[in-house]
């Protein structure tokens, strides 16, 4: 039998020779990865927060996990490029093999059932072996595709999906302050691991990594920290590195109407492969941190359109109280400013649009001179990339933009959940 004729899918019998033959060629890749990334820094709602207090969250089901799931506290994102000359063949076996690494993985198992000391001695282990002993640490590994792996940049069709790609599914047009780095842009392919311990998500996207060998290569990858949403009633609304509470109007796991409206892709409205799926956005944001300090509370509050400590709007109440855009104060003037951060991105001013968010914090070292290379790694997901759009238009000309530059950016079509004994994206390749 050949590398790829299996009857099933490496998700249902293991990984392939393919898949293992990477895990060994791939190990000092394996390696690079964890270094560059070092210095960069469905299921029901119900059944989602039972996953969640074991540490454990299904892989397979009607919607891929890490969307609905309660966030976790940090980030490993990953962007891959299909190498060159790789077959359609070589995509399908890839993802996989992926599949079935991250299905166990998610559980806190090794990559294989050999995994990091049940092979030969004389053979490089299967696992990396850096999360033996680890618990699952609320895992979730998330596989999305980029418009390039339809059509590459030239035009061309590398694996027979053009006619496949959903209708208008494009890279991000411009925005205002961007300042887009190559190397944080794009990806035929992304991956997002999310779990409570960092080590567990850089373990998951550095033995991806290295299963990918000679068939996919990272393009580049991002660390994330202290998450800056929240996706469930009872987790407390987190701050980002201006010192804010983010996140606060958040769409929640069981709020299923928002879910239905804003996030899922509707069986009538996209391609029928990505029913039951979502498209990501991803921007790295760097932040101009010691400028922003020296800004006086005041004035840092009207940027944002909220007080600082705990959260409501400047129209009154309290963190979750509706920001009333009309209230003013004894003078007349509006008490929240009409280009603020809160104006801007609210719903209300955005044809009701809704984002369903899971950003993080980075912290990338220093930059050249000295300054804080940090900001917010930015991650919606949403049912058409358009309304990100729409948002996004607003938000770069309200009063915190002075203090933001977008330097990374991508978008990728996030298909649903896997069937037991299937893999992401069977769909789509079938």
């Amino acid at each position: 039998m050949t590398e790829h004729d299996a009857p099933t899918p490496p998700a249902a019998a293991g990984l392939s020779r393919r898949g293992l033959f990477g895990l060994a060629a791939g190990a000092g890749v394996g390696g690079l990865l964890v270094g560059s990334a070092a210095t960069a820094g469905v299921v029901a709602a119900s059944s989602a927060n039972q996953a969640s207090a074991a540490g454990v969250h299904p892989f397979f089901g009607a919607h891929q996990a890490g969307i609905m799931t309660p966030v976790q506290d940090h980030l490993h994102f990953a962007a891959f490029d299909m190498m060159a000359g790789a077959t359609r063949e070589d995509l399908i076996e890839l993802l996989q093999d992926w599949s079935y690494a991250a299905s166990r993985m998610t559980q806190g198992l090794d990559v294989s059932a050999t995994g990091a000391v049940g092979g030969s001695p004389e053979a490089p282990p299967d696992d990396t072996g850096e999360a033996l002993g680890l618990p699952a640490s609320s895992l979730t590994v998330t596989f999305g595709f980029g418009p390039t792996l339809f059509r590459d940049g030239s035009g061309v069709d590398r694996f027979g999906l053009a006619g496949r790609a959903p209708a208008g599914f494009d890279a991000l047009p411009a925005f205002l302050g961007d300042d887009l780095d190559p190397t944080y842009t794009g990806g035929d392919l992304c991956v997002q691991a999310c779990a409570d311990d960092p080590q567990v998500a850089v373990h998951a996207i550095r033995n991806l990594s290295r299963i990918a060998f000679g068939r996919a290569s990272l393009r580049w990858s991002q660390l994330g920290f202290g998450r800056t949403s929240r996706t469930t009633a009872d987790q407390q609304t987190p701050r980002n590195l201006f010192g804010f509470r983010d996140g606060t109007a958040n769409i929640l796991a069981d709020d299923e109407h928002a879910l239905r409206d804003h996030v899922w892709v509707d069986a009538t409205a996209g391609p029928a492969w990505l029913a039951g799926g979502s498209y990501l956005v991803a921007r790295k944001i760097a932040m101009t941190i010691e400028t922003w300090d020296r800004v006086r509370l005041s004035e840092q509050e009207r940027i944002t359109g909220r007080a600082k400590g705990s959260g409501a709007p400047l129209s009154g109440g309290d963190e979750f109280t509706d920001p009333d855009f009309a209230a003013t104060d004894a003078a007349g003037a509006t008490r929240i400013d009409a280009t603020s951060h809160v104006a801007r991105a609210h719903p209300v001013n955005n044809a009701g649009i809704r984002l369903l968010r899971r950003g993080y914090n980075y912290v990338d070292g220093n930059t050249a001179i000295g300054r804080l290379d940090a900001g917010l790694f930015f991650l919606s997901f949403q049912n058409a990339p358009d309304r990100f759009v729409t948002v996004n238009k607003a938000v770069v000309t309200d009063l915190m933009a002075e203090y933001l530059t977008t330097i990374g950016s991508g978008v990728w079509a996030i298909p649903p959940g896997a069937a037991e004994g299937s893999y992401v994206g069977a769909d789509l390749l079938a």
